[in-house]
């Protein structure tokens, strides 16, 4: 079943020069995909390739120029008041930094509960109770949920940021690069938890990265990025086991390797 489906998404934006002349950049080129429902796709793509622009316009964070998006059989790419809010309560999103995402003003607790508070929702057995629950389906200690984001580390503000995209129980969840920032086995930790996240609750991601090492871990479908368009889209087995695509290959290629024979010295010498 398809969930999402992105047709001829195209963004561009309008800078003024010196002098006041008009330059015209087109930062995503009629971008089309469909995720289906319970899988991960991974959209990836060096900096500056219209990844995070086109995770953005699915969130509807940022309106397209031209193109259409469907959700559950709904058009919403024009969506306003009560189509918007139930877009809002099925679509959410975790950012790259987790501090900046987070008000560092608020609890832990007043955070879990804002996206509840949009929707209206009371939640059963109150808000404390919620939090709590939410903060230890991500791995972390409901006791702690009165305390502020600057006192839990990175890996555990992400969490928090991922448990905050829950609260609603989504449909799909966008993760725009939610692991570039986290030291390598931190991210670990946080791929297996939004992997048994998925397989408890059967939601979708679409995974933003340009990190081909770790889409390997998570996605079932690859979307590959170059200059505001996608030249690659596939099984993940096909796309890194017989890519197509010149560009695919070289991030393939970039993906750090341990020499065998290598790694076979350094054991025996230890």
């Amino acid at each position: 079943m398809t969930l999402l489906r992105a047709k001829d998404l195209t963004k561009r934006f309008v800078s003024r020069g010196p002098l006041g002349a008009k330059a015209e950049f087109t930062a995503v080129d009629r971008v089309s995909f469909e995720v289906r429902l319970g899988e991960t796709l991974a959209v990836v793509g060096e900096s500056g390739s219209g990844k995070s622009t086109t995770a953005r316009m699915i969130a509807k964070l940022m309106d397209p120029s031209e193109g259409t998006l469907e959700f559950d059989g709904e058009d919403v790419t024009h969506a306003k008041g009560a189509a918007l809010a139930r877009f809002r309560a099925n679509v959410q999103v975790v950012f790259q930094d987790p501090f900046s995402s987070l008000n560092p003003r608020h609890t832990v607790e007043r955070i879990l509960m804002a996206p509840l508070d949009y929707q209206g929702i009371a939640p059963d057995g109150g808000r404390r109770a919620h939090a709590k629950e939410l903060m230890e389906r991500v791995g972390l200690n409901p006791d702690h949920s009165l305390r502020y984001p600057a006192q839990f580390s990175g890996g555990q503000a992400q969490r928090i940021g991922i448990a905050r995209a829950l609260a609603v129980n989504p449909k799909l969840v966008i993760c725009d690069e939610a692991v570039s920032a986290l030291d390598v086995s931190v991210q670990a930790q946080v791929i297996e938890l939004l992997r048994r996240l998925q397989r408890e609750s059967g939601f979708s991601y679409v995974f933003i990265a340009h990190d081909l090492a770790v889409v390997r871990q998570i996605a079932q479908r690859v979307a590959v990025m170059s200059e505001g368009k996608i030249v690659e889209l596939g099984d993940a087995e096909q796309v890194f086991g017989e890519p197509r695509h010149d560009y695919t290959r070289t991030l393939l290629a970039a993906i750090p390797r341990i020499n065998p024979e290598w790694d076979r010295r350094r054991r025996e010498k230890l």
